[in-house]
């Protein structure tokens, strides 16, 4: 049975495994505010964050999209000059130095810099080191100026604790990034954000990504971490919510404050999450797929769409 912990204000004060999945253990998502442009300044406080988070007993982390740089570029040069190297830049190798220190897994949005492109990441840091990356695959709005698609597609990371899969921000609106998560095996997928207020939410009601989220976990029996900033950036405001979502669709720990830094804890027993897709004795999210009718229209390539005509709406 999952256990549910409270979220802590972040104003308050090793060895290795080989690769096997423990009943339990905790996870945290680090409500955090970066300040533009300051990156220095962030490095150390999500550092500090880890640190109170590991403390507390969490064993996977999971940090906000472009953690360290901020969001709200103005442009492409202003988010080259803010990106950094992966694993050789130098957040990494500071994330990936508490992680050894701490015997940690964390997942952390950064903006990645190769070469001459640019991508919305997340870097996926273990004990002994970086384990992979994830590159945003569905950028939102201005994003499309700066950043390139990710070219990565939706790898699963195998760690002691169970496998991970990541996601970011408007991934999450793409139902198909879950359950492909899921077909390769993720136990947990850690989603770093930047939520932004969504068009017709009325006052005091919770925001629409907690409720996609909470959607997805439940129809692909996982476990969903979101991490999300909070604060004002160049105008625009962030909602924070960060929440851990249990395989049932029901948050395990939040959703965390709007408005304020935050450390959102929850124990949970990903054997449990994978044992639970046996839904009864016919049904299985999984098995269930009718892949012989999805694969017509899934397997299809923007560029395989033939246009329509304007005036008919018919194929020409």
């Amino acid at each position: 049975m999952a256990e549910a912990f409270c979220v802590l204000d972040a104003a308050c004060g090793n060895g290795r495994m080989a690769e096997r999945h423990e009943e339990k253990l905790r996870i945290a998502c680090l409500q955090f505010e970066p300040r533009f442009g300051e990156v220095a300044d962030n490095r150390a406080r999500s550092i500090a964050m880890i640190e109170q988070a590991a403390d507390a007993g969490a064993r996977i982390l999971v940090l906000p999209e472009l953690a360290i740089s901020g969001y709200m570029f103005q442009s492409r040069a202003e988010a080259f000059a803010l990106a950094e190297a992966v694993p050789d830049g130098p957040s990494t190798v500071a994330w990936a130095e508490v992680a050894a220190r701490r015997n940690l897994f964390l997942v952390a949005g950064i903006a990645e810099r190769e070469g001459d492109r640019l991508y919305n990441s997340a870097v996926v840091i273990g004990p002994d080191g970086v384990l992979g990356v994830y590159r945003k695959l569905h950028l939102w709005a201005d994003e499309n100026l700066w950043f390139e698609p990710g070219n990565l597609g939706l790898p699963v990371f195998p760690t002691p604790h169970g496998r991970i899969g990541v996601a970011i921000c408007y991934d999450g609106w793409f139902p198909e990034v879950f359950r492909l998560a899921a077909v390769e095996g993720a136990d947990l997928v850690c989603v770093p954000t930047n939520w932004v207020p969504i068009t017709g939410q009325a006052e005091g009601r919770q925001p629409m990504a907690n409720i996609l989220h909470m959607a997805a976990a439940h129809s692909n029996s996982m476990v969903i971490a979101c991490a999300d900033r909070v604060g004002t950036e160049r105008g625009q405001p962030f909602v924070g919510h960060s929440l851990i979502v249990g395989h049932t669709g029901w948050p395990l720990a939040g959703p965390a404050s709007g408005d304020s830094e935050e450390i959102v804890l929850a124990e949970v027993d990903l054997s449990a999450a994978r044992r639970a897709r046996n839904w009864n004795s016919f049904n299985h999210p999984l098995r269930d797929r009718r892949t012989d009718i999805y694969a017509e229209r899934l397997g299809a390539r923007p560029s395989d769409r033939r246009p329509q005509c304007a005036a008919t709406g018919e194929k020409t």
